[in-house]
């Protein structure tokens, strides 16, 4: 396929690891893996690996630690929260909790919450679960987002002024099925007017656009260092210091406290309880040895994409997508799937969900692996209610983008999505354990298997 677009994307961006990796297809043929997954997990810079490699030595235990090596491990830690606090445009009272992921940031702050909470529908479930069943004394209520922005901002602004009880109000920065934005100032200034907070998933948001948390007004802002092209294991709950200060230990243990005593119980000869004064936030939720490797890599690719996010990374993902959603409306019988129907195609990020016809979205993930050797993503995308809305409740396929994607990766999927809309897969498949899987699938399921050698890797085959 050739798309008379615009010219090959060419900006100066960093190196992620594996951008050379080739993987093998069904019919014995290699292939460069075209990675189109990246808002499921993006593979690390080269940077941050580097620097993951360099710190290694230097193993030592965090804030508690007279050695050296402690000393060094512990600055790793807090040079990478003011990292993030910088990348995040975080106020200088914010505090930045590390965390395992954005779930896990959210569930921090449901344990904070002192109110109701108020999210919308088309939430991942992240968002949408971390409350329930009054999670931290919190009330959940889900508003119904409209078929335009405007009419999802009514109705929130109905909801709140219905039952003006909210504590906080809690919403993606943009959808991790449609890549949509919304308009996350204008919910902070909603919010506000209602007495509750702000908090912003902003999982899909951080690798593609600049979170502003001051500059947006909002009260907090979760991500997962695994989506911002570090490793897996990290993630960040960034905001106002009273809630976290006030609300029980998120992990309680070693480095969560000041003091603990053991009282004696005088009516019972029997064991006593503890007497425990909690350490303000940060470390008042980070008890245990902390991730440093975590917490360093997050931090480096925050310093990485600092100077990229505003400019270099969004022009780079936006001429992509465009010439990704011009190539998808030529494939016959594909559906791109939208939220709203007023949200400007500009106003996304690099993620395009679709149907393909009558063709169940596992099995094209499948061939695509197998066949052409592309990763997507198929499923409902922890996204249940708004893929409901969207599909009736079918699965979609999702193409992500981001920086390791290119031109020609872009045309490779829409060629592939083509052949498959015509002619069907070429291989044959089954259900295996409730996934699409090649049948036979000759290629190794483990290649790390430790009574298996890895296969020769021969040149590309595409």
């Amino acid at each position: 396929m050739t798309l008379a677009l615009s010219r090959p994307v060419q900006h100066a961006l960093p190196r992620v690891v594996g951008a050379d990796l080739t993987v093998p297809l069904v019919d014995g043929r290699w292939a460069r893996y075209c990675d189109l997954d990246s808002a499921a997990s993006a593979p690390a810079l080269e940077s941050v690996a580097a620097h993951v490699a360099q710190v290694l030595p230097y193993h030592g235990s965090v804030h508690r630690g007279a050695g050296w090596t402690s000393k060094v491990c512990t600055a790793l830690v807090e040079n990478a929260r003011a990292d993030v606090a910088r990348f995040v445009r975080a106020r200088a009272d914010d505090v930045v909790v590390f965390t395992r992921n954005t779930t896990d940031a959210l569930g921090l702050l449901a344990r904070a919450v002192p109110g109701p909470v108020v999210t919308l529908d088309l939430e991942h479930h992240a968002t949408l679960l971390a409350w329930r069943g009054g999670t931290g004394g919190a009330e959940h209520r889900v508003v119904r987002a409209g078929h335009g922005i405007a009419a999802t901002l009514d109705a929130l602004r109905a909801e709140l002024a219905a039952r003006p009880d909210a504590a906080l109000v809690a919403v993606t920065g943009a959808s991790n099925v449609t890549g949509e934005l919304l308009p996350v100032a204008e919910i902070a200034r909603i919010a506000h007017a209602a007495g509750a907070r702000l908090c912003v998933d902003a999982a899909q948001l951080a690798p593609h656009r600049r979170v502003d948390l001051a500059g947006w007004g909002a009260d907090y802002v979760a991500l997962s260092g695994h989506k911002l092209y570090a490793p897996y294991g990290a993630g960040v709950l960034v905001g106002r210091r009273d809630w976290l200060d006030a609300a029980e230990p998120h992990v309680a243990g070693g480095g969560a406290v000041r003091s603990v005593g053991v009282t004696a119980d005088d009516a019972v000869d029997g064991p006593g309880g503890t007497v425990t004064e909690w350490l303000p936030a940060p470390q008042r939720h980070e008890g245990g040895t902390p991730n440093v490797l975590g917490a360093a890599a997050l931090g480096a690719a925050c310093r990485t994409l600092e100077d990229l996010i505003d400019d270099a990374v969004p022009a780079h993902e936006r001429e992509l997508a465009a010439r990704l959603r011009a190539g998808l409306t030529t494939v016959p019988g594909l559906r791109i799937l939208s939220c709203f129907d007023d949200g400007p195609d500009a106003d996304r990020t690099a993620t395009v969900s679709f149907t393909l016809g009558e063709l169940p979205a596992g099995l094209v993930a499948a061939a695509l692996s197998a066949e052409y050797g592309i990763g997507v993503r198929d499923g409902r995308f922890c996204a249940h209610p708004l893929l409901e809305r969207l599909t009736g409740g079918r699965d979609a396929v999702r193409a992500s983008l981001g920086l390791r994607t290119g031109s020609s990766d872009v045309d490779r999927l829409v060629d592939a999505l083509t052949d498959l809309a015509r002619r069907g897969p070429a291989w044959t498949y089954a259900l295996v354990d409730g996934r699409w899987a090649p049948t036979p699938d000759p290629r190794p399921a483990d290649p790390f298997a430790r009574d298996r050698e890895l296969p020769a890797v021969p040149g590309c085959g595409d």
